[in-house]
């Protein structure tokens, strides 16, 4: 027996097949007839206005909202790693450094067992919006050759900042200019509230970006560029250090237990000395590789992001492209020993905000208008539908009795208060779905994987719309 549901949708349907083609207009536009035509396919049934209505007194998601998936949630993980603290990125896209310290913090009580820190965003932060700036200056100089509508041109000044990374940034940044504790810099409401401030540095930076091309249009010697490159930095830089503060260069520092207990003596450092503490004896640089989930490309080879990194002198964004399963097995083994991971994903999609929690099955969007919404995942990051847009900390897995993920919780950067105590599970049929990149410990990755690593990367344009910065 048909059901309502499968009715409308036959009605909707055989209505659509009854539209004539002649309808349109010559060029492909909508004519009167065409319009009558798609007026005459609504259904005007008592349902469809009761949907009416509520649909302007209410939320879609409230509406959309499987009552049936509002049981319980289980909150049982067979891995877990340590909790830790939960930060609150505020009004900024930086949860990729989150995300990023979240883990140097935690590798960092693993290794003294006891020791505990809070690391400054805002001082990495000052340098990764400094970096960015000289990124896109330099950037303007070596096209400046090409006309001012050259894709590559435009890329630079349609985005010439942003507050979005990756780990690579956290690496790249790290390496250079070192690390400080919360307490030394702390936050500025302008770190917090990134906006404004990037909204104004964008626009001097755009109208530098002309002078540039310019100089170089002009003849005007590499040594007169660079002169006047630097000049206009030092504008930036002070824009930063009104908004955030001047960076710390040197300070003194004696580390607490985690009850809050100051347990060694107070000894002095620079930034690069006290990012030698933090990590110990492996540096961040090097020691681990991003592994990514991009059904539209070959799996088992590694591609490279042009012009995705943090600074002039760093390095792009590369990664190896994996199916789910491969990279769940990667999860697994870092997770069963204690240790975290950088991972990031397409929070949005059938988020449940008053729980935290993420899956497929908590909102019924198809039903609620009548229709089907059918991409698969290569399909939905083709069309620009989905993509990585968020970095959370992957902190447990629960495993059935094959060992198979059943779950996942993620460690976020929006505070406590949060959903689950500040983190979010999700089920992993969502996993699979709205997963893309994770950075791993190059320990818990299999000789064979790494050595795939080591291929010769393909170059993808960071126009892609996969390769959006996690914010």
């Amino acid at each position: 027996m048909m059901n309502t549901k499968t009715l409308f949708l036959s009605g909707l349907m055989l209505a659509a097949m009854s539209l004539p083609a002649a309808a349109q207009t010559a060029d492909g536009g909508i004519s009167k007839d065409m319009l009558s035509e798609i007026r005459q396919a609504q259904q005007g049934t008592a349902a469809d206005r009761a949907l009416k209505n509520a649909l302007a007194a209410n939320s879609i998601d409230a509406l959309a909202k499987n009552h049936a998936n509002q049981g319980a949630i289980d909150t049982y993980f067979s891995v877990e790693t340590p909790k830790a603290s939960i930060h609150d990125q505020k009004q900024s896209g930086r949860c990729w450094m989150f995300s990023g310290f979240n883990v140097m913090r935690s590798d960092f009580a693993r290794r003294t067992d006891s020791l505990s820190v809070d690391l400054s965003y805002d001082y990495l932060f000052f340098y990764d919006q400094l970096e960015k700036a000289n990124l896109f200056l330099q950037g303007v100089i070596d096209c400046a050759d090409k006309p001012i509508d050259d894709e590559r041109v435009r890329f630079f000044f349609k985005s010439p900042l942003n507050d979005g990374g990756t780990y690579c940034g956290v690496a790249d940044l790290v390496s250079k200019y070192g690390l400080v504790p919360a307490e030394v810099m702390p936050e500025t409401y302008s770190a917090e509230n990134t906006t404004k401030v990037t909204s104004l540095i964008k626009s001097k930076l755009r109208e530098y970006g002309l002078k540039l091309r310019g100089m170089v249009a002009d003849g005007k010697s590499k040594k007169d560029i660079k002169a006047e490159k630097t000049k206009m930095l030092a504008t930036v830089y002070r824009m930063l250090a009104l908004t955030m503060g001047e960076p710390v260069t040197e300070f003194t520092y004696a580390f607490k237990n985690k009850d809050g207990r100051t347990v060694t003596e107070p000894k002095k450092y620079n930034p690069v000395t006290f990012a030698a503490e933090i990590l110990g004896d492996k540096p961040v640089m090097g020691s681990f590789i991003m592994v990514m989930n991009d059904p539209r490309r070959e799996y088992y080879k590694t591609y490279e992001v042009e012009y995705d990194r943090h600074t002039y002198d760093g390095t792009n964004w590369k990664y190896l492209n994996l199916p789910m399963e491969d990279i769940a097995q990667l999860a697994i083994a870092s997770l069963k020993d204690g240790k975290k991971m950088y991972s990031s994903y397409d929070v949005g999609k059938f988020l449940d905000t008053k729980r935290g929690y993420l899956d497929i099955n908590n909102f019924d969007y198809g039903s609620l208008f009548g229709t089907e919404f059918g991409m698969n995942k290569a399909q939905r990051i083709m069309s620009y539908d989905s993509g990585s847009t968020h970095a959370m900390t992957l902190a447990a897995v629960d495993l059935d009795k094959n060992g198979k993920p059943v779950k996942w919780k993620v460690e976020n950067s929006w505070g406590p208060e949060y959903g689950q105590q500040g983190c979010l599970i999700m089920t992993n049929e969502w996993f699979n779905e709205y997963m893309f990149r994770l950075v791993v410990d190059k320990k818990y990755v299999p000789a064979k994987t790494l050595k795939q690593y080591e291929q010769k990367p393909v170059m993808v344009m960071p126009e892609d719309p996969l390769f959006l910065e996690d914010e």
